[in-house]
């Protein structure tokens, strides 16, 4: 049996087809799990490329938005 470049698309196609119809749920949590990974290390990688903010200020901001949703 060969099995060549052709052959072995073909199968990765029907897994990932198989997988969407069977799997959808697991699909999905992977897949939004890579995302929000994704997320993660682009704040991360912009957090090292700004400056620091002060724990004060931060505190007083999520003091003012608190305040305008009670």
């Amino acid at each position: 049996m060969v099995f060549d470049d052709v052959k072995a698309k073909e199968l990765l196609k029907q897994a990932i087809v198989e997988l969407l119809q069977e799997q959808r749920d697991l699909f999905y949590e992977v897949l939004l799990e890579a995302i929000e990974e994704v997320g993660l290390a682009n704040a991360i990688r912009e957090g090292k490329e700004t400056g620091f903010v002060d724990e004060k200020e931060i505190l007083a901001l999520l003091d003012e938005t608190n305040g305008d949703q009670v």
